[in-house]
C-alpha cells in the first residue's frame, strides 16, 4: 500500500517514512503544500499523511483541493491542539486527527483504523482481498491459506497485497521494483527473484493448488489456474 506525507519538517518526515517502510508500506513525501497537493491529485495512493503548519499553501488548503476530486483517505498531524483546528479539519473532509507529539505505534494503528473505516465506506476498494482460498486483511495486514496464518515479512505482504489487487495482470519485475521497493529495476540484481521466490515458498509449496506463476521474459501473475 501506497502513503503520501505532506511535511516540512526533514528530521519527522524520514523517521516516518522510515518506520512505514519498514511495516510494508510504500511511502513518498512532499516537503510543501504545493507539491504535495500535485502529488495527491495525480498519484494513487491509499492514505495521505498531511501537516497542518505546511509552506506554500497549508494543509487544509490542501485537503479542500483534494477532497473536490478524490475521496483518498486522509490523517492530519499537527502541532496545534485546539479544538477548533481539530474540527476545522474534521469538516473539511479529514479522517482523523493526530496531535504531534504522538507515538509511533498510535500512528500505525490510527492509519490501519481509517483504512479499514474507508474499506467499509469504499466497496470498491476493499481492505479484504480474497483469491480462492486466499485471503488478505490488509488493516490488520494478516494473510491466510486455506484457513492457516501465513507467516510474511512486510515486503512480502506488501508484495501479495501488490499481486492480489492486480490478481489476473502479468505484472512485469520493473513495476514490482518501483510498486514494493519503491526503486528502479536493475537488471543485475536478483532481490526480485529472490522475494519471489521466498514468498511462492510460504503462499503455494504447502499447498496442491499453485497460485503465483512465472511468465518467461515478462514477469508474475497471481491467478488461479484451470
Amino acid at each position: 500500500m501506497r502513503i503520501l506525507i505532506i511535511e516540512d519538517e526533514r528530521r519527522l518526515a524520514a523517521y516516518l517514512q522510515k518506520g512505514l517502510t519498514e511495516n510494508g508500506y510504500v511511502v513518498d513525501t512532499a516537503p510543501n503544500g504545493i507539491d504535495g497537493r500535485h502529488m495527491a491529485l495525480e498519484g494513487e495512493y491509499d492514505l495521505v499523511l498531511l501537516d497542518v503548519m505546511i509552506p506554500g499553501i497549508d494543509g487544509f488548503s490542501v485537503l479542500e483541493h483534494l477532497r473536490r476530486q478524490k475521496n483518498t483517505p486522509v490523517l492530519m498531524l499537527t502541532a496545534r491542539d485546539k479544538v477548533e483546528d481539530r474540527v476545522r479539519g474534521l469538516h473539511a473532509g479529514a479522517d482523523d486527527y493526530l496531535v504531534k507529539p504522538f507515538a509511533f505505534s498510535e500512528l500505525l494503528a490510527r492509519i490501519q483504523a481509517v483504512l479499514r473505516r474507508g474499506a467499509t465506506a469504499n466497496a470498491g476498494d476493499p481492505l479484504h482481498l480474497r483469491l480462492a482460498d486466499l485471503e488478505l486483511d490488509l488493516a490488520s495486514r494478516k494473510a491466510h491459506r486455506g484457513g492457516h496464518r501465513l507467516d510474511l515479512t512486510a515486503k512480502e505482504f506488501t508484495l501479495l497485497t501488490l499481486l492480489m489487487r492486480r490478481q489476473g495482470q502479468i505484472l512485469s519485475r520493473t513495476t514490482l521494483a518501483e510498486q514494493v521497493w519503491d526503486m528502479n529495476f536493475d537488471s543485475d540484481t536478483n532481490v526480485i527473484e529472490v522475494a519471489v521466490r521466498r514468498l511462492r515458498a510460504k503462499l503455494d509449496d504447502p499447498f496442491p493448488v499453485k497460485l503465483l506463476h512465472t511468465v518467461r521474459g515478462m514477469g508474475y501473475v497471481l491467478e488461479l489456474r484451470e
